[in-house]
């Protein structure tokens, strides 16, 4: 399972990869295997997309808790 959502976000924002990588100054296929959640970003890198996307970093994760009570 996957931990990021950031394929689904780039979508929403009809943002490719390869802008993203651009943007931040990574490899494409850096920012591809973090799409396909083959590895993850560090948190500070994390950061660094929630700016690009303007987005709230918790909408680039998927949620571990349990929300049943």
């Amino acid at each position: 399972m996957g931990l990021n959502r950031l394929k689904v976000v780039l979508a929403e924002q009809k943002r490719t990869g390869k802008w993203l990588a651009e943007t931040l100054g990574k490899n494409e296929a850096t920012v591809f295997r973090w799409c396909a959640n083959v590895s993850q970003p560090s948190l500070e890198t994390l950061f660094e997309i929630e700016k690009a996307l303007n987005v709230d970093v918790r909408e680039l994760l998927i949620s571990t808790k349990n929300d049943k009570g």
